[in-house]
């Protein structure tokens, strides 16, 4: 039986002051005991936990479409260790946030950016989208930011950074401007644009929700983190204006959010597509859940869930942001019956289970309090609180739009290692694809015997209307792959012909190119 969580019983322990300094600014601080923080940041990470595990079997088998009502979504007291032990990679959210925690806790709160990405991108665990393209950069020689901009990351609007974030704002409690900082470091690695402010917002709900107990309040302050001039801010705030249109029904704020926002424009494995993991419409779909779920836990999870595309990680987001409002201690015991079954399992490709990262992040979390003007008393805890600024500006893919989709279905090999040349016409190219391999059973294949792949990379040149372009270096390795085969931004209108070349071809190698999109710069 569901029931909603009473979540002002912790307030009667906070008290919020003002100092006045020397001059006229007033400083503002909340103090709460430590066994307070403590029991929030388990409530984040557990939280966060249960909502993958529960949406994790829909994960984008519902796009641009609701889960139907009459689609079941179960959950039991065994759902938790059944999918630790059976399905762990379901998990990719959490072991990335807890590769970067792993590298704080090798190199300090003040990693720098260069630390945090080696660590992923050399990493032996399987990666997509933004994620992976930014690790192809990145074993390239590319550093960050530029692995995340979206003129080298096509995918740098997608969702991977806000999956991850997590930890960054779970560790800054009360404090969004120092976890913008962190988010500044970390998010660039892989994402720019709206893919940034994806994770920067949910790092900034995290901040605030465990200083304040009002959902919408939350939302509306971790808002101030995002220009307001960026298409990610105007996404969010339609749902809460929408939310005050229809504040009972959140089918109707799906249908004005999916018929305004619900095309992908830069994510090649999206475009003109129903399949959609851009940042933006996801974050949405987190927020429709905290608002329509009010409180009560298990709504939050099935709306979140209920909303389709990234099932698994928008319930997680969702949930994991009630759980620091209210407390490990409140979650309902019926989401929360499972958890000591996993507690002490690592999370896969990590050496970090729930029971460790709860204490690594109080621990980063007192370090951040100190570092940033609070005090960190043997009982209590005195946060100064941080009024959020917003970032600067940054918008990918201004000024393009997916104009076609052409499947070609081709492949280079030894049959035709001259090449092939096509003409389009756009102001933008994607060619999708991949590398391949005729004795891969599997495209996960993650170690392939050294007779059959030795270090074989393949090496193809592109030219653009008879003129060098670039050549792109395409591993064989699922772990190493390029996310695209070819992408070109910046083109003048008009037509345009693409010719590519294999420079080593190999017998048993060849060049799988699966669609042609194009862009216009008209509307």
């Amino acid at each position: 039986m569901k029931k909603r969580i009473n979540n002002t019983v912790w307030l009667a322990a906070i008290i919020v002051f003002t100092g006045v300094t020397g001059c006229s600014k007033k400083e503002t601080y909340v103090t709460m005991d430590r066994e307070q923080l403590l029991d929030k940041i388990k409530g984040a990470w557990a939280a966060q936990t249960i909502g993958v595990t529960y949406g994790g079997p829909t994960e984008f088998h519902f796009t641009k479409s609701r889960i139907p009502d009459t689609v079941p979504i179960s959950w039991s007291d065994s759902s938790l260790y059944k999918m630790m032990t059976r399905n762990p990679a379901v998990y990719d959210d959490i072991y990335m946030d807890l590769t970067f925690v792993e590298v704080m806790e090798e190199h300090g709160l003040d990693a720098p950016a260069k630390a945090h990405a080696e660590a992923y991108a050399k990493a032996g665990f399987w990666l997509w989208h933004a994620n992976q393209q930014a690790r192809y950069n990145i074993l390239q020689g590319m550093s960050p930011p530029m692995s995340g901009n979206w003129k080298y990351n096509p995918h740098a609007d997608d969702i991977d950074f806000q999956i991850e974030s997590d930890f960054i704002g779970i560790m800054n409690p009360g404090m969004p401007n120092t976890a913008k900082t962190l988010c500044d470091k970390v998010g660039h690695i892989m994402n720019s644009g709206d893919g940034y402010y994806g994770g920067l917002f949910v790092a900034g709900m995290y901040a605030h929700a465990f200083v304040d107990n009002n959902i919408k309040g939350i939302i509306e302050k971790a808002l101030t983190l995002i220009p307001s001039e960026s298409t990610f801010y105007q996404c969010i705030a339609d749902v809460v204006m929408w939310h005050e249109q229809y504040p009972g029904d959140w089918k109707k704020n799906w249908d004005r959010l999916e018929s305004k926002w619900g095309s992908d424009v830069g994510c090649p494995s999206g475009v003109l597509r129903n399949y959609n993991i851009d940042a933006k419409i996801n974050a949405a779909y987190v927020v429709i859940g905290l608002l329509y779920g009010n409180g009560d836990f298990g709504r939050t999870l099935e709306i979140a869930t209920r909303c389709g595309q990234d099932s698994d990680c928008n319930p997680a987001t969702a949930g994991a942001i009630l759980g620091t409002i209210v407390g490990y201690r409140q979650i309902p015991d019926e989401w929360s019956k499972g958890l000591k079954s996993i507690e002490e399992m690592d999370f896969l490709y990590t050496s970090t289970s729930l029971n460790e990262v709860y204490n690594i992040s109080f621990k980063h979390a007192l370090q951040s309090i100190e570092q940033n003007g609070g005090l960190v008393g043997e009982d209590n805890l005195k946060i100064k609180l941080q009024k959020a600024v917003a970032a600067p500006l940054e918008q990918n893919f201004t000024g393009y739009f997916p104009d076609k989709r052409t499947p070609l279905h081709m492949e280079l090999s030894m049959d035709n290692p001259d090449g092939f040349e096509m003409k389009f016409d756009g102001t933008g190219v994607v060619l999708t694809g991949k590398a391949w391999n005729h004795n891969f059973k599997s495209q996960y294949a993650l170690e392939t015997p050294e007779e059959t792949l030795g270090d074989y990379v393949m090496s193809v040149d592109f030219f653009l209307d008879d003129k060098f372009t670039k050549t792109m270096r395409l591993p064989l390795q699922f772990l190493e792959r390029s996310y695209e085969v070819f992408f070109q931004y910046g083109l003048e209108p008009g037509p345009h012909t693409l010719r590519l070349e294999v420079n080593n071809p190999r017998e048993d190698a060849y060049l799988e190119i699966k669609d042609i999109i194009t862009y216009t710069n008209k509307n």
